[in-house]
């Protein structure tokens, strides 16, 4: 692999890391959010009540 591809992979590598730091912090951030307006867990807790709206609403239109 000659050098300026090596480099370009680096910028590559080097910018999804900070992209994934980035949307760590902001889960990170919302899970703590949500803890603090009553999603006991969090991000968990707000999945599951999603579902369950979604299967409420499955239902009705059966």
């Amino acid at each position: 692999m000659d050098q300026s591809k090596e480099e370009e992979l680096t910028r590559r590598i080097s910018k999804l890391e900070s992209i994934n730091d980035q949307l760590t912090a902001e889960l990170s951030f919302l899970d703590q959010l949500l803890k603090e307006v009553g999603f006991e867990e969090g991000l968990i807790t707000l999945k599951f009540a999603a579902i369950e709206l979604l299967e409420q609403d499955r239902e009705e239109e059966v």
